[in-house]
């Protein structure tokens, strides 16, 4: 009855989004006893099924943009990662502002696939730079390359088009690279890896989150932000509002993140050896040769998109995004965060929040929210550097709690951004609060700013103070 409720209250898409997360659990287990060409095929002609049955024409987007990045890479791939990055990035412009051209307005799903997609085939483009700048390494070394994660041959149009279409994940993520695909296409013996324990562990509090998605969902929803009878209760209930609106946005994603998880989990993919140290979204870390005498423990970290426990109970701003969307975190740590033109910690974190928030759309909303996580994180290091450095262990115990319960209320006020999405929708929200969250961070940063001259003014004294006493010793 529960399952029945909670089917009738979800939306046509959602459902559909469900439908093919549910699928996908079951098939990936069949995809196991296939060999590679036919599991390659497989993957490719069931991906392009689900893409052209819920984005119809619009699948011509990301062949586009697929087509586009197989060009750059064949006449130029010394520069195809910086090429690729503008390329797939315009094209999520274009793709956004169809309608300007007299198009058609593309379909969620199409827009699902096209974010992904902008991710894989940037990472593309770098893996393959990686692979020839090795090439010309071992020939000029005559060594053999100890990159980890290298590819051992360049990727076919096919390969590419296998990739990019390959149905696990399509529009659901997670983001994996292509040298986790390839591996996944040779695995020596798919049916003896691990799948059924690490599925259902992965799966077995989906049916929670989902039933806390719908039940708080329908007490707190999103609409009546925007009413005018909303600003009519009294601030604490307008405060709180931020607090379920997030849990629900929690929820939904951690049931569909999961879900994701399992499809990957049911087909083999991702799967390492514990030994080579996976991380999400990259793969193993170091070359793992096994003792033949000693079982092999396995794990899926490479393609863990959430980790729930941690996302909640972790102290800091910075962390949270660490456990949140991991694998796209990952791309955005090596591809992303590098290349800011800044070099002070919270510009890059801000440089590396900006593109994301434009990957993610065009809205007002994304911007204000992700922008303020720079904003927090600035507060959060002065008041660590300038108070947190001067407390016991039992202060430090205090302070990390009330750390902890403004990181939560932070991500809160971020998520109003991004799910109300207009600028003037969001900026009357954060004034029902009286943009408190913002006054924290900005009273934090100016605290820490006096303390820290504080300190410098102590240390400056105390060392005028030892030169004094040298003096006097010498004098005596």
């Amino acid at each position: 009855m529960i399952a029945k409720g909670m089917l009738r209250k979800m939306s046509p898409d959602e459902l559909v989004y469900l439908g093919i997360l549910a699928a996908s659990i079951p098939v990936g287990f069949l995809f196991r006893y296939l060999s590679p060409p036919v599991k390659q095929g497989a993957a490719l002609l069931l991906g392009l099924i689900i893409s052209i049955a819920t984005c119809g024409i619009h699948t011509l987007h990301s062949l586009c943009t697929v087509l586009g990045t197989w060009l750059i890479i064949k006449i130029n791939w010394r520069s195809a990662p910086a090429l690729s990055l503008g390329w797939t990035f315009l094209y999520l412009l274009f793709f956004r502002l169809v309608t300007w051209f007299g198009l058609p307005q593309p379909t969620p799903f199409a827009n699902a696939i096209q974010l992904l997609l902008t991710l894989k085939m940037v990472s593309l483009a770098n893996e393959i730079q990686s692979y020839h700048l090795e090439k010309k390494k071992e020939v000029s070394t005559f060594t053999k390359s100890p990159v980890v994660e290298g590819l051992s041959h360049e990727p076919s149009l096919y390969d590419i088009i296998s990739y990019s279409y390959c149905y696990v994940g399509i529009m659901t993520g997670p983001f994996f690279r292509y040298k986790t695909y390839a591996d996944w296409l040779q695995q020596s013996n798919p049916l003896s890896l691990p799948g059924k324990e690490p599925c259902l562990q992965r799966l077995k509090m989906v049916p929670v989150y989902g039933a806390l998605f719908i039940a708080v969902n329908s007490v707190f929803p999103l609409p009546y932000v925007r009413t005018d009878e909303f600003l009519d209760h009294n601030y604490f209930y307008r405060f709180f509002y931020m607090v379920a609106i997030f849990f629900v946005f929690r929820m939904r994603f951690y049931s569909a993140w999961c879900g994701a998880e399992a499809g990957c989990i049911s087909a083999g993919l991702g799967c390492y050896p514990q030994g080579a140290l996976s991380k999400p979204g990259g793969g193993p870390t170091v070359k793992y040769s096994p003792d033949p005498d000693t079982a092999v423990e396995y794990d899926f970290k490479t393609i863990q998109n959430i980790d729930c426990y941690n996302t909640d109970f972790c102290v800091k701003v910075r962390h949270g995004m660490r456990y949140w969307n991991m694998t796209v975190q990952w791309w955005l740590h090596y591809y992303i965060y590098p290349n800011a033109p800044f070099r002070a910690y919270a510009l890059r974190a801000g440089w590396t929040m900006l593109i994301s928030a434009y990957w993610h759309g065009l809205h007002a909303g994304y911007y204000l929210s992700f922008l303020t996580i720079p904003l927090c994180i600035a507060a959060e290091s002065a008041m660590e550097a300038s108070v947190r450095a001067r407390l016991g262990p039992a202060g430090q115990n205090i302070f990390d709690w009330i750390h902890w319960f403004l990181k939560m209320r932070a991500y809160d006020c971020m998520c109003m951004g991004f799910v109300l999405l207009k600028a003037s929708d969001t900026i009357n929200y954060w004034s029902s609060i009286y943009f408190i969250i913002h006054i924290i961070a900005v009273a934090c940063i100016g605290v820490g700013q006096v303390m820290k001259g504080g300190k410098k003014r102590e240390r400056r004294e105390r060392g005028e103070g030892e030169k004094e006493d040298v003096v006097r010793e010498k004098a005596e």
